[in-house]
């Protein structure tokens, strides 16, 4: 099973730095800081690096080796990593197999983004993509996903309480890019940018990094701070599907949760802790189900319960999410990661889910005509 790893792996350390518009900082001044930190929560210095991973969408060739002359590491394999939104978590899907089978006791994985080059909009696509040919863009694609939802099964009320949710969250998360928290009639009142999402239903571009440092068991032992086993690790392409296909059951995070739940294990009503992928407000609906949180038709009724908020059965995105902490693209899953460590670890300050002891991470990437989504990953963890 590809979810699953030949021997125990775990997250000693993580960082990351506030999401938000860092217009002078470069991709190597946005990472450096990250990476310090991350060693140092580990206990681990920087000489023992042995490889390391580096996801991101815009940065260039060599991102990974500019970011680490900066601190004075070289010699040792890395790897660059572009799977659009799933970039970091790729990265650390990479990461966590090699030092698995043995091939590396400590590795670093590091996500990181600098949106605000291209001075605002939606980010480009592929040209050659038909779909992008015709305009396609992803708040079009999304909303074409929450036409369906309220089409089929729920109200616009429903897409405004999951970014009321999101807001509230991120008010708790002094790394977050937006951390006022707003109301449903704000929600609906915002701009409009691709009907029926509103601006305050779509996650805000930015920049960003963060770092997470993966050991294996034998350097798990020897260190004295706190430690996260990674469960399950599953990364899937999508699906060719030409023609009519049904945009409220996204297979290839059906499927990939389903695999990571066989790895680990375990199931969803198990997990305290899930940092998802709503880049759109319909996303986190959507998600609900495909990640067996609920029943399908039931993702709306899960929320307004207050069930995947603090004190109900299972919170989702307790960091504010990527509505609230921004969604700098290749850095997102690192930064799902670097949230669920402090989590499981009793480290979130303010946003703190009490007693939290296994967690989840899912995050997609990329619009490809014919495909659900070009990319998804999904982790499990649990408190070591």
């Amino acid at each position: 099973m590809s979810g699953q790893l030949e021997a125990p792996t775990y997250v000693v350390g993580a960082a990351m730095i506030p999401m938000g518009r860092h217009r002078d900082c470069s991709y190597a001044g946005l990472a450096v800081g990250p990476v310090l930190d991350a060693l140092r929560c580990a206990g681990i210095d920087r000489r023992e690096v042995q490889a390391a991973w580096f996801g991101h969408s815009f940065g260039g060739m060599l991102t990974g080796q500019r970011i680490l002359k900066e601190i004075g590491i070289g010699g040792i394999p890395v790897v660059n990593v572009d799977n659009a939104c799933s970039g970091g978590a790729t990265a650390l899907h990479q990461a966590a197999r090699a030092v698995a089978a043995g091939e590396h006791e400590v590795a670093l994985v590091v996500g990181v983004e600098k949106l605000t080059q291209f001075g605002g909009g939606t980010l480009p696509l592929v040209a050659e993509d038909p779909e992008v040919q015709q305009g396609m863009v992803m708040p079009a694609l999304y909303a074409m996903r929450a036409r369906r939802y309220l089409h089929d099964r729920g109200s616009l009320a429903d897409l405004a309480a999951v970014s009321v949710k999101a807001r509230r969250h991120g008010a708790r998360n002094p790394l977050a890019q937006l951390r006022s928290e707003v109301t449903a009639e704000q929600v609906l009142g915002s701009r409009r940018i691709a009907d029926p999402l509103t601006l305050f239903m779509c996650c805000p571009t930015g920049d960003g990094a963060a770092a997470v440092v993966l050991v294996s068991e034998a350097v798990r032992r020897r260190l004295d701070g706190p430690a996260v086993e990674l469960l399950a690790s599953v990364l899937h392409s999508g699906t060719l599907e030409l023609g009519a296909r049904d945009m409220l059951r996204p297979e290839i995070t059906v499927d990939s949760a389903r695999e990571a739940y066989e790895a680990a294990g375990l199931g969803p009503e198990e997990l305290d802790v899930v940092e998802l992928h709503d880049a759109f407000s319909i996303a986190e609906l959507v998600y609900y189900e495909a990640l067996g949180l609920c029943p399908a038709g039931e993702a709306a009724s899960l929320l307004h319960r207050g069930e995947t908020t603090f004190g109900g059965r299972v919170v989702v995105n307790p960091s504010g999410g990527l509505l609230a902490k921004g969604h700098p693209v290749g850095a997102s899953g690192a930064a799902q990661v670097a949230e669920v460590f402090w989590q499981l670890t009793g480290r979130a300050g303010d946003r703190q889910v009490e007693g939290a002891r296994t967690a989840l991470t899912h995050v997609t990437g990329g619009g490809i005509a014919g495909l659900d989504h070009g990319a998804c990953t999904v982790h499990v963890f649990r408190s070591a």
